[in-house]
């Protein structure tokens, strides 16, 4: 029943996509030909021109949206975060439309599609978008507030399990069109705060037809598992849907998904969004962003370049084997910063404060997070990646993996340069619990708009740090 819902909610949306993108179009020719935002310099250009354009247009604007998730419904997905993916989304869209009229031009094989049409139409195109995607997510929600296409559901259980399902389902009640009308008790009085206890599992019948139920969710410990099978017995008697939630809080530290096993149900307790295109997708930000970051940067690296080997005559890059994706070793490059052989006397420790390890330049470039430009190269080469969690020396990862059980999981993704934890001032020697659990979340929540937003923090107030030494 939820992914009913959420599969209504997205179908909504795609067509609002495709309308919009339509009617952007329409708007791009009337401001760049009747209104002439931009001065018309090489003639007009027929409204049925691009009236042609518009199944292209219907087909590879939704598809564009596609790729960036933004047909999975996520109720904990802001609305910053829809946004820059609308943005990305446009772009790409916009782009390949570009490319396909380089050889398709219905209509009018003889004509050539203005440039500063297609720019007005990539800009109002996130305009009605975003407009219509809000006018659509407010109406929803309108209707779930004021009661009406609600959903009544039934919590059956009043331990930890039950308070962690009440607690993420109470912040999206109104996406999720829920109303919780009350919990059933196993056994004991704990209750659940705020709400009513409209009697016990054994009752489940009963309550279930007099409250009118539509959800039931299963919230039981493992050691009631007699007890739920009485339960589900109860309930499958009835006309409602039935929503178990296996007693797996002790492991959840990344998404869960329910996989088939040749009808064999599993749960896989380690799913994030990087699968499949969503992969390919970030591979090609990474190289795009490497390519770009090289050509901008090269300037400002051949002067560090030249200032580290004018200081000592020493080596210029520092090679250093880190843990990658899925813990297979690799070399990172970076700028040397320390005395040739700093590490013969002190073995692998964590860098500090005012270190009697690091050279003039060195001292620099680490503030400034210069000596990490060389990693540009590791991207290129597909060991790391421009966004993700910052790689640790096999060393230190032994000592983590053993201290922190869930420590490993940083390496379902590629390392990164730059991360969701360094953003936010975890980076070097600082808490490593905490620094897991921004990985985790980067992890989890992945799209191409937090790889923007993280970029875009770095470049802002992420480069220059007091822990970067």
């Amino acid at each position: 029943m939820i992914e009913t819902k959420h599969r209504a909610l997205a179908s909504v949306l795609l067509i609002n996509d495709a309308v919009a993108s339509n009617l952007a179009m329409l708007a791009a020719w009337f401001l760049r030909f009747q209104f002439e935002v931009i001065p018309v310099t090489k003639g007009q250009q027929h409204f049925s021109t691009y009236v042609a354009l518009l199944p292209i247009v219907t087909i590879v604007f939704p598809l564009a949206f596609a790729v960036q998730g933004l047909y999975r419904i996520h109720p904990t997905r802001g609305k910053t975060e829809e946004w820059i993916s609308v943005a990305i989304g446009s772009v790409v869209a916009t782009v390949i439309l570009s490319g396909v009229l380089l050889w398709v031009r219905p209509g009018a094989p003889d004509v050539f599609y203005s440039r500063a049409t297609l720019a007005i139409f990539m800009v109002m195109a996130l305009v009605f978008v975003i407009v219509g995607r809000t006018f659509v997510r407010a109406t929803v929600e309108r209707r779930h507030r004021s009661g009406k296409d609600l959903d009544r559901v039934l919590i059956a259980g009043n331990g930890d399990l039950a308070r962690a399902v009440v607690e993420r389902m109470s912040t999206h009640l109104d996406e999720l069109g829920f109303r919780i009308v009350g919990y059933l008790r196993n056994g004991d009085e704990v209750r659940l705060d705020g709400l009513q206890c409209l009697g016990t599992i054994e009752e489940a019948e009963r309550v279930v037809l007099e409250q009118n139920i539509a959800h039931v969710f299963v919230a039981l410990p493992h050691a009631s598992s007699e007890a739920m099978m009485g339960l589900l017995d109860r309930l499958v008697r009835n006309c409602v849907s039935i929503h178990v939630v296996p007693d797996l809080l002790q492991f959840m530290v990344l998404r869960s998904r329910v996989e088939d096993l040749d009808g064999l149900p599993t749960i896989n307790l380690s799913e994030t969004p990087l699968e499949g295109w969503s992969r390919f997708v970030k591979r090609a930000f990474d190289l795009l962003v490497a390519a770009a970051a090289l050509a901008v940067l090269s300037p400002v690296m051949a002067v560090a370049a030249l200032a580290i080997w004018l200081e000592d005559r020493g080596p210029i890059f520092y090679r250093q084997v880190r843990m990658g994706l899925d813990g297979k070793p690799f070399e990172i490059l970076k700028f040397r910063s320390m005395r040739v052989g700093a590490e013969k006397e002190t073995g692998a420790v964590w860098a500090e404060k005012d270190d009697p390890r690091r050279t003039k330049i060195g001292r620099f470039i680490r503030a400034w997070s210069i000596d990490e430009l060389p990693q540009l190269w590791n991207v290129l080469n597909g060991d790391m990646s421009v966004v993700g969690p910052r790689p640790e020396r096999p060393q230190f990862v032994e000592q983590f993996r053993a201290e922190f059980p869930h420590y490993m999981l940083r390496h379902k993704v590629r390392a990164g340069m730059t991360g969701w934890a360094q953003v936010h001032g975890w980076r070097g020697n600082t808490s490593i619990r905490v620094r897991i659990e921004h990985d985790l979340y980067y992890i989890e929540n992945w799209s191409l708009g937090l790889d923007v937003k993280i970029l875009f923090m770095t470049v802002i107030h992420g480069l220059r740090h007091e822990n970067a030494y």
